[in-house]
């Protein structure tokens, strides 16, 4: 999630209708329609959403649908009044709602090799568009587009037909939501309103997921070497659904529900809201994926860029595959060498001329006007010729060495603060420039107070490969759980390669999205959860490939269960926020691992029956999961409800213990279920039981061995959850099962707090 953008919920514009709208003022409106309110006399939903629209009062304004919605949701999207939404919650059934080599991945064995590079699979990427000249979207050596491809090539003055390809199967832009809120037109002298991506988001995360095999690829000489995508043989379906001002709810559902009918098999959405997750009905992305889910589907997501605070993980449905972000093996050195020899480890893709002298002047930006650098504010007799240390925050990395060079800066050096830590992203910027962690930016900082005539250089060192530092570590940006919304689900649910990431980029931006920037370029280096979603909606293209008939669920089941959770130095990965050992609450399951998950062993599969019975579990009433489901009948919760919503057959446990006052726990027992399916190569297996239980819970599981006779068959099991000390805060271990072959483990989050959840 790269985007600066936010995903804006209708729920948030109703609750403030009163104070922001006038009752005739239009506004986009996402409404959800029960299938089994449909009067027979309508031949199509189509003509019944417009008998309903046209039965609303009059504002003065024409009512307009702007969607139809059919496959990913059931409903419409259309401009309407404050009072006329009013008026339409009266309707019966109505609901109103606003990089591969790291990965081990190779072309002589494994994962590649054994799906044909996903050959005929297709990812529908959500996003800002695509740049489709560039050589990652390449169809040399393709065969013809997949049979299965229902889709078109939306085509325009900047995106002629022979834009789509063999590669870009398809391409289409959704922007009446976007429209509708801007009250006009779009300027298109200023953004593109065909598929073609003027932002440069939608090209990178299309190429990360699926783009062709390119060599000699780098940004300014960083990062050389061979550029390709997860499933360089997989087919993209472009569609834009980002804008300048964001990516608007009736866009994203529509383009969701137009990917389920062109017939893609894995959507990769790198978008999500701002702030908490909102309620699972009110979360337009939830909804969409459901709808896919039930169409076989899988849905990849971002975790968000709101780390390290908890609770901060956005796209949480259980039905959603939820990535975090962490680093690979590849760093952009540029060492800080004070004055007193003393040398600080940075990155950069600074690409111009070295500094000229070997020691300047240092100062930090805290004492000429600005910490963070505003642009303007920075005062430049005291800046002109030197180093300025800037801290990082308040504005974008890039702007401060802007700042910096306005003020006649000669170099900058970008201090991390406590909510970074130790996390450091390389940037291509304009004048010489590094960043550090806190602790080198503090001790710099000091050596700048504690002498009279300061003295720094910054030496760059290029492209360095290795295992020091360790990786993978979780990206101090990357939202953490547990899960506000259903403590007993939890997110993310794993992590891939998103920091410093090398994939295409538009012909229209620079890459550091400056006006002031010259530049242009065909391959950029960004980071996000953005960057790691599309590797893991590449990896599912790849399974889905080598297991056609495998469930999304099965898909995301083989990637948690194979994750690791050790860096390659051997110890447990890290997390960039503070140094300390990451968690599952940080990284989920762990870091995806390809070539394991093509042999999982067992997998835990789930239906859309039992995700009806989970929203049962958590409490949502018949109206509220209509909103979700295509059955023409009304869901009975009497008979479809789940004990407890830790019962739905997720990879991984997520256990609460919940008290009201006084936290006295001993004793406190929880008994969850699941029921695992033998995908492994031989039908008579025996999986043997081996629990790391979190300190002080004591973990029975029964039985303590699962035995196979055929292909498919499933086994179930219980595990009970027993305190047996007292304390608050949470302790983490894990359930595995092995046969000699493989090991299918689920992590365990075990967590002590009073008894106040997030609404559902």
């Amino acid at each position: 999630m790269g985007i600066p953008s936010s995903l804006f919920s209708l729920i948030l514009c109703l609750s403030l209708v009163s104070a922001t709208l006038s009752l005739d003022e239009s506004q986009t409106f996402v409404v959800h329609v029960s299938k089994s309110h449909k009067p027979s006399a309508y031949a199509t939903p189509h003509h019944w959403y417009s008998s309903i629209v046209r039965s609303l009062a009059s504002s003065g304004q024409p009512s307009k649908i702007l969607y139809s919605y059919e496959r990913a949701a059931n409903g419409f999207s259309a401009r309407l009044t404050a009072a006329q939404a009013s008026e339409l919650r009266r309707v019966p059934g109505i609901h109103t709602t606003r990089t591969p080599h790291f990965l081990g991945l190779a072309d002589n064995y494994g994962l590649w090799p054994n799906s044909d590079y996903a050959d005929d699979v297709i990812i529908g990427v959500l996003d800002t568009g695509i740049w489709p000249e560039i050589r990652s979207f390449s169809d040399s050596g393709l065969s013809p587009v997949p049979k299965s491809w229902n889709g078109v090539c939306d085509t325009g003055p900047d995106f002629p037909a022979s834009a789509c390809s063999r590669k870009i199967i398809g391409a289409k832009a959704f922007f009446k939501g976007y429209e509708g809120a801007l009250g006009r037109p779009m300027d298109e002298s200023v953004e593109s309103k065909s598929p073609r991506d003027t932002e440069g988001h939608g090209t990178h995360t299309a190429s990360t997921a699926a783009g062709s095999v390119v060599q000699n690829a780098s940004l300014f000489e960083f990062a050389k070497g061979e550029a390709r995508g997860m499933a360089v043989k997989a087919r993209i379906a472009a569609y834009k659904i980002c804008w300048s001002l964001g990516c608007f709810d009736s866009d994203i559902l529509a383009a969701m529900d137009q990917a389920v009918a062109d017939g893609v098999d894995v959507i990769s959405l790198s978008v999500g809201a701002t702030g908490l997750a909102p309620r699972y009905d009110h979360d337009s992305i939830a909804i969409g994926a459901f709808g896919a889910m039930d169409h076989g589907v899988l849905v990849s997501c971002s975790a968000g860029n709101s780390g390290p605070d908890p609770l901060t993980a956005v796209n949480i449905a259980p039905w959603i595959l939820t990535v975090g972000a962490s680093t690979i093996d590849r760093e952009f050195p540029a060492d800080v060498v004070l004055g007193d020899g003393r040398i600080f480890g940075g990155v950069s893709i600074y690409s111009g001329d070295p500094l000229k002298d070997t020691n300047l002047p240092l100062v930090y930006a805290g004492d000429c006007g600005s910490r963070f650098c505003f642009n303007g504010k920075l005062n430049p007799s005291q800046v002109s010729g030197k180093i300025v240390i800037c801290d990082r925050g308040g504005n974008a990395r890039v702007e401060k060495g802007i700042a910096v060079k306005m003020a006649l800066g000669a170099g900058m050096i970008l201090a991390n603060t406590g909510d970074s830590g130790e996390e450091l992203i390389a940037d291509s910027h304009l004048l010489p420039a590094t960043m550090v962690g806190q602790i080198a930016g503090d001790k710099i900082k000091e050596y700048v107070k504690s002498k009279a005539f300061p003295t720094a250089t910054i030496a760059f060192r290029g492209t360095v490969i290795g295992t020091s530092p360790p990786a993978p570590k979780v990206a101090a940006f990357s939202s953490r759980g547990p899960n506000h919304l259903t403590p007993e689900i939890l997110k993310p649910d794993v992590i891939a390669p998103g920091v410093n990431i090398l994939a295409g980029w538009t012909g229209s931006k620079a890459p550091t999205d400056l006006d002031v920037d010259p530049r242009r370029v065909e391959f950029n280096i960004i980071s996000g959860t953005s960057m790691s979603c599309p590797h893991v909606s590449g990896l599912a293209a790849l399974l889905r490939k080598a297991y056609p008939k495998w469930t999304p669920a099965a898909i995301k089941s083989a990637l948690m269960t194979t994750a690791y959770n050790l860096d390659n130095s051997g110890d447990n990965i890290a997390d960039l926020a503070t140094g300390n050992q990451s968690s599952p609450f940080i990284h989920g399951a762990g870091h995806v691992d390809p070539n394991r998950a093509l042999y999982p062993g067992l997998v835990y599969d789930i239906d859309a029956n039992d995700y009806i019975s989970f929203l049962c579990a958590i409490g949502y009433d018949t109206e509220r999961i209509a909103i979700f489901v295509r059955r023409h009948t009304t869901v009975d919760c009497n008979t479809e409800k789940l004990s407890t919503p830790g019962d739905l057959n997720y990879p991984s446990f997520s256990v609460v213990f919940k008290f009201d006052h006084d936290p006295v726990h001993q004793g406190n027992e929880i008994k969850l279920k699941r029921v695992v399916k033998n995908v492994g190569s031989s039908a008579n297996a025996v999986y043997e039981l081996k629990v790391n239980p979190p300190k002080g819970i004591e973990v029975e599981v029964s039985p303590k061995k699962l035995v196979f006779s055929k292909e498919n068959q499933t086994a179930s099991y219980e595990v009970s959850f027993t305190s047996v000390e007292s304390y608050i805060g949470s302790r983490f271990g894990s359930i595995e099962w092995s046969d000699g072959t493989h090991i299918v483990r689920s992590p365990v989050a075990v967590r002590f707090h009073q008894d106040a959840v997030s609404s559902i």
